[in-house]
């Protein structure tokens, strides 16, 4: 039976937001799949065509009024403040990070490349010319520190913009990148609430893992706002 890893749903004034992300036992959301599988997989979560990416790495954001649109997009991020638009971004390692207005919702592929380039920071700014206030901020399944080797020259840049305490250490004793710590640095910097759980770690065999199993699969975290007559995930 489908079940998601785990959803939240809480209300603001633009209607109910739905928040999902998935794991292994959903399925792979990878986008290099054949459209007909991995169609029917998003349909089991939300039966709307979704607004996915071809992620890049980078900080730009698309800005969704319709479902689908900018589909298949090169961008690390989706915003919205429209009704019945899911947002998606499919991880293996990197943060999927959600961020809530009274307004509108974002959706960010938060690799250390984009935390760098300031993603987190480019939502938030684009998530209050909606006019909504900061409500709160959600973290999903990545590496984490204690097996997430890092060269040192990166790790200072991102040391310089966000604090010390994104540095850490793997378990094996070489320098690593904190990436929960980084999101949660970036968050404070964009003014915004900072995630109030820690994310499990890919590292688990429950999540795809790229960087620690060299798996090509991907999960999925997808968000939208109801409209006033829907009710919410579906199963």
């Amino acid at each position: 039976m489908f079940s998601v890893a785990r959803s939240e749903k809480l209300e603001i004034a633009a209607g109910a937001v739905n928040v999902v992300f998935t794991d292994r036992s959903d399925g792979d959301f990878a986008v290099a799949l054949p459209p007909a599988e991995i169609e029917e997989r998003r349909c089991r979560i939300v039966d709307a065509p979704w607004t996915w990416l071809r992620q890049v790495h980078g900080a730009d954001l698309v800005s969704v009024d319709r479902p689908g649109h900018w589909a298949g997009t090169e961008a690390d991020g989706a915003i919205t403040s429209a009704a019945n638009c899911p947002l998606a971004i499919m991880t293996a390692d990197c943060a999927p990070v959600v961020l809530v207005s009274d307004a509108g919702v974002a959706v960010v592929h938060a690799g250390w490349r984009g935390l760098a380039s300031g993603i987190i920071e480019n939502a938030a700014d684009r998530l209050r010319e909606l006019g909504g206030m900061p409500r709160q901020s959600l973290i999903g399944p990545c590496i984490n520190a204690g097996v997430y080797e890092f060269g040192e020259q990166d790790l200072s840049l991102l040391i310089d913009a966000y604090g010390p305490d994104v540095g850490a250490e793997t378990t094996w004793g070489t320098p690593s990148l904190d990436v929960p710590a980084t999101v949660a640095s970036a968050c404070r910097r964009a003014g915004w609430p900072v995630p109030s759980e820690p994310p499990p770690c890919t590292s688990d065999e429950r999540w795809y893992s790229h960087r620690t199993r060299s798996e090509p699969g991907r999960q999925a975290t997808v968000v939208w706002i109801d409209s006033p007559s829907e009710a919410g995930v579906g199963s």
